[in-house]
């Protein structure tokens, strides 16, 4: 059996697609490019596809994570474009790797976000950002199935600042550098708010630290904020970035490679 793990995104209108919408589009794209899946046992056999903390509906994504389990070894960049290929435009399979270590999910402790304010002056988004990373808490709450639940919004929070709004800019350093450039009206105030934040128990979404941004600055913009997920992975406490979860499983492949070249290498 060969794992192989991939990266997606979620891109344009098909940010509101859901979780099963995604799973759905994923298998159909399976069986059109004719994976050689391994399958569950029991009643109702399925393939064996392992999904990691997805990004909630509305919200698009450079930096998605699954994991699929194959009966014959396919080459990881052969399938990604079959796979590619195979599904809609704005769901794309971007990277992918065989999986030759264990723990991609305990990989995944940290999220880069953006978040576009249209009609929000920066200058106020600054002062809210301010007020909020000064707050030693920002208690928010949430509607859950359990009812209403009341959380810390600021303890997750890593990073937070302001940036001007670059419509046709590149993503840079943040592991987005194929997204498409922002889309929206350029004639009136846009803030751009850039936001890393640790995976914890209860989950800290962008949506919270935008409630937070409203509790301790009264900071409300007009239209629903665009959300982006650019990266996601291990954070790094040294350098204060989240590194690429796929890194380790490219570094073991290439290390058999290195090590047989040395090994010619004359003495």
């Amino acid at each position: 059996m060969q794992r192989i793990r991939l990266r997606y995104t979620k891109r344009g209108r098909l940010r509101f697609t859901s979780h099963r919408d995604f799973q759905r589009a994923f298998e159909r794209a399976l069986r059109r490019a004719e994976v050689p899946m391994a399958y569950s046992a029991g009643f109702t056999p399925h393939p064996k596809v392992s999904y990691a903390n997805a990004a909630p509906t509305g919200t698009g994504s450079e930096a998605e994570y699954l994991e699929i389990a194959l009966t014959q070894a396919r080459d990881p960049e052969k399938l990604r474009i079959l796979l590619d290929e195979s599904m809609p435009t704005g769901l794309d399979i971007i990277d992918a790797v065989e999986a030759r270590t264990s723990g991609l999910a305990d990989r995944l402790t940290a999220s880069v976000w953006e978040l576009r304010l249209d009609g929000v002056d920066p200058a106020d988004a600054e002062r809210a950002v301010a007020a909020f990373t000064a707050a030693e808490s920002v208690e928010v709450q949430r509607k859950t199935k359990n009812g209403i639940r009341t959380f810390d919004a600021r303890s997750a929070v890593v990073q937070l600042e302001t940036h001007g709004p670059q419509p046709d800019a590149g993503v840079g350093s943040t592991g987005a550098a194929g997204a498409a450039p922002l889309a929206g009206p350029t004639d009136q105030p846009c803030a751009i708010l850039r936001l890393v934040v640790r995976h914890v128990t209860p989950a800290v979404r962008p949506d919270d630290v935008l409630s937070g941004l409203r509790a301790v600055a009264d900071l409300a913009p007009p239209v629903p904020a665009a959300v982006t997920r650019l990266a996601q992975g291990l954070f790094d406490e040294e350098t204060g970035t989240v590194t690429d979860p796929l890194a380790p499983d490219r570094e073991a492949a290439e290390a058999p490679t290195t090590a047989a070249a040395a090994a010619k290498a004359p003495a």
